[in-house]
């Protein structure tokens, strides 16, 4: 539907007769009522004082219709006077069915011993010796010397300045060397083997 001239006069001269947005569309056919209301605000035309119906139609912006009552009968209203803490509702207290927050982990300075992770837990003996082993002939690169093809496997506290990678070649497709892989994919099975 395109805004012709006719359209246009039309939907002014019934919105200066007072007809509603919802009337106006009707009569037009093929827009609708907030069409109507948006082509009266592009044309200036949202100024005016109309009937009851007009009040429903109402958009921010759109001028109101002035009270009838005179301001000098209009009834003032009673300033608001604070309410005594008796009065005031108590305050409902907070559900038992929230659940807290998990307790964060301390953070370790820099220079102390970590201690024991779980996974160390979960590695077989022959995988830690194997990689302890790999360790000793890795390049020990930082994180600016590292590619695509090297071990991203960190070595030792990032706090400190004894930090590094290994940075021996990498398994196609993996981020890590094979000693480093067969300690950071296990089989399922073999976990589960481990724990009991």
């Amino acid at each position: 539907m395109s805004w012709t001239d006719e359209r246009v006069e039309t939907l002014k001269r019934m919105w200066g007769e007072g007809q509603s947005a919802s009337q106006i569309a009707k009569e037009l056919g093929g827009v609708t009522r907030n069409a109507v209301i948006g082509k009266v605000h592009r044309l200036g035309l949202s100024n005016r004082v109309g009937s009851k119906d007009d009040e429903d139609e109402a958009t921010p912006g759109a001028a109101v219709r002035p009270d009838p009552v005179p301001a000098a009968a209009a009834p003032r209203p009673e300033p608001a006077t604070p309410r005594p803490e008796a009065a005031r509702p108590a305050v409902a207290a907070s559900p038992s069915n929230v659940t807290p927050l998990p307790v964060r982990k301390a953070i370790i300075p820099a220079g102390q011993p970590l201690p024991p992770q779980p996974s160390q837990n979960e590695i077989s003996p022959e995988a830690l010796a194997s990689v302890r082993e790999v360790e000793k002939r890795a390049k020990k690169l930082t994180l600016m010397e590292l590619t695509e093809r090297t071990c991203k496997w960190p070595i030792g506290d990032p706090a400190t300045d004894d930090f590094w990678f290994c940075g021996l070649p990498s398994l196609p497709g993996k981020p890590y060397c094979e000693a480093h892989v067969g300690v950071a994919f296990q089989p399922m099975s073999a976990r589960r083997d481990r724990r009991r």
